[in-house]
């Protein structure tokens, strides 16, 4: 097997950083106490940041931290109830502040809140990982503009509360990639740079068991958009759906694997370690290929 994998610079608050010529391995880092994996674990400050600079030494590229969940209703539980901004800063800024004094690689803010992202940004990160892709806060647009953070645009069907009661589509693979176009042109239009935007298919959000395995399977026409792909497989229901979330990193490492060959540019993951290994063999065999888009 031999994929071409496309090269771009991503810009990250003025800061420009080539990517595609492996994977990057982003570090899940939820300092909540209802993440449907790790919930509670690293709710307390020193176990937080204890354990970001852990994933770092684990080979993480990039930490994203997240102060908000969005679990599902599901056979774990009832969904995650809504946090406020307030609450969101309350849970992340103290970690951001503490790790960008430690770390020299990406700090993504796994949030929806303008607000949220903007202090986020001030305390040291410079990718907002957006999971509604800016249409939860209509000022979210505009900060990302200026300020120069990448953003990460991803594609989900209704919100958390609802996304898997029950969703359909016609062709999964065609109807993520129109949303993700309507997408990029909206953060076009509203100022975001070409070299600020990551794409997301959102494994996991608003999808069946079938759907995720379409776009696993379909992951290459996700460069038809000309932008870098990132895939978050980590630990959900599809990669191992007879086993607890904590049960999954078999799964999750075939899946990572799957988008590695397929030429992905980020993996969002919870077991840096473990994906950092496989990794070095997919990306071994898929990095011959690069090539600039």
């Amino acid at each position: 097997m031999r994929h071409i994998r496309p090269l771009y610079q991503l810009s990250c608050c003025g800061v420009s950083r080539s990517i595609g010529h492996r994977t990057l391995v982003m570090g899940v880092l939820n300092v909540t106490p209802d993440s449907f994996s790790d919930g509670g674990l690293h709710f307390e400050p020193g176990k937080a940041i204890e354990h970001a600079l852990a994933s770092v030494e684990a080979g993480a590229d990039i930490i994203d931290i997240g102060g908000e969940s969005s679990r599902p209703a599901g056979p774990y539980g009832k969904g995650a109830a809504p946090v406020s901004a307030k609450e969101e800063l309350t849970r992340t800024l103290p970690i951001i502040e503490a790790i960008a004094r430690q770390i020299d690689i990406p700090i993504s803010i796994d949030t929806t809140k303008a607000e949220v992202a903007r202090q986020a940004i001030d305390s040291g990160a410079t990718i907002v990982n957006d999971i509604s892709a800016m249409r939860f806060d209509a000022c979210m647009g505009d900060l990302i503009a200026g300020t120069g953070a990448a953003i990460v645009l991803m594609h989900m069907q209704g919100t958390p509360a609802t996304m898997q009661q029950n969703p359909i589509y016609d062709d999964v693979v065609a109807d993520v990639l129109a949303f993700l176009r309507a997408r990029i042109d909206k953060a076009r239009a509203m100022g975001i740079a070409r070299s600020q935007i990551v794409i997301d298919p959102g494994l996991g959000f608003g999808k069946r068991y079938a759907h995720n395995l379409a776009i696993l399977a379909r992951l290459s026409e996700f460069h038809t958009l000309g932008y870098p792909i990132l895939i978050g497989p980590s630990r959900k229901q599809f990669t191992a759906p007879q086993s607890r979330p904590d049960s999954r990193l078999s799964g999750s490492i075939a899946a990572v694997t799957i988008g590695a060959l397929a030429g992905v540019h980020i993996a969002r993951v919870h077991d840096v370690a473990e994906t950092a290994q496989a990794l070095t063999l997919s990306d071994g065999i898929c990095s011959h290929g690069c090539q600039s888009p």
